[in-house]
């Protein structure tokens, strides 16, 4: 059974530099050193992050000032920090740099007089971020919501970090028709595109395709949606313990790819226990699509 493992599955930029933001935080904390929610949603991670001496609390009441508190990579709205500030608290911003950009071009939006709206899930705290930033937010997460929506003078549109690419030109269509002079920034990061263009491809390629992430990750969904739509057989999973082996019945390649927040190791476990399962097999390394085994 040969393994082909997509190039850019795994951690983007933005995850590994929080990450590595959180971790220094932690290090050079006098005191203890929390994450407002959850640093990335990768159960996994933040497990190994625990771990590392890190804490994870929803709210700040009861922290003491001087502690350490890390902004989540997906960032807050400006009350959040004022607040932190405001009880003392060292604040550690790993937001990720392209959910920034996605908050300053909706302040942007709204300084030049346009509505602003938001597609992407209104319950996801990117989307909670972004939303803080602007006084009067619509947040769209579907072509029905879009549809029931009133005409527009004006209207200004950004979207998730994560958001499907396919989804994204849908909403653009329809919001075109509903808005005299429109502007739009399409936000979605080029980490979030690649891959899943990458996902589509190789789950069309392949016998059996596995998504590897959070249950929680929003872009990991998105892959997987996108994987299970060209290949029945495709599974989303956060760990090698999740795979049943009837899933590979006359399977001869199987493909893996991963969320934007999914660590480097849990993805080698997962290829090192699929080789198990097939008895063998040599990693030729990480490429686009390359083979393991054969």
């Amino acid at each position: 059974m040969k393994i082909r493992v997509a190039k850019s599955a795994g951690f983007c930029w933005g995850v590994k530099r929080a990450v590595n933001i959180a971790i220094e935080a932690v290090k050079r904390s006098k005191g203890k050193a929390y994450c407002l929610g959850e640093l990335i949603h990768n159960r996994r991670e933040i497990e190994r992050l625990k771990k590392l001496g890190m804490e994870f609390v929803e709210d700040v009441e009861s922290l003491e000032a001087g502690s350490t508190v890390i902004i989540r990579s997906h960032g807050v709205a400006p009350q959040v920090f004022s607040c932190l500030k405001e009880r003392g608290l060292e604040v550690v911003d790993a937001t990720c740099p392209f959910v920034k950009e996605v908050q300053d071009k909706a302040v942007k939006l709204e300084e030049e007089g346009y509505p602003v709206l938001i597609l992407g899930n209104p319950k996801h705290p990117e989307v909670e971020g972004i939303a803080g930033h602007v006084k009067n937010p619509i947040i769209v997460s579907s072509l029905e919501e879009l549809r029931e929506l009133p005409q527009f003078l004006k209207l200004g549109v950004v979207c998730q970090t994560t958001l499907s690419s396919g989804f994204f030109r849908e909403a653009v269509s329809l919001l075109a028709l509903k808005a005299k002079e429109l502007k739009v920034y399409n936000t979605i990061c080029k980490a979030t595109a690649i891959r899943q263009k990458e996902a589509k491809e190789l789950a069309s390629q392949v016998d059996v395709m596995l998504i590897v992430g959070g249950k929680n990750s929003s872009n990991t969904t998105k892959l997987y949606q996108i994987s299970k739509s060209v290949n029945e057989r495709s599974y989303h999973i956060e760990s090698k313990e999740e795979i049943e082996l009837s899933w590979f019945e006359g399977a001869e390649v199987v493909g893996i790819t991963a969320g934007a927040s999914t660590p480097q190791w849990v993805i080698e476990e997962v290829v090192a226990y699929l080789r198990f399962l097939a008895k063998g097999g040599s990693n030729s390394g990480r490429g686009v699509c390359q083979a393991v085994g054969g």
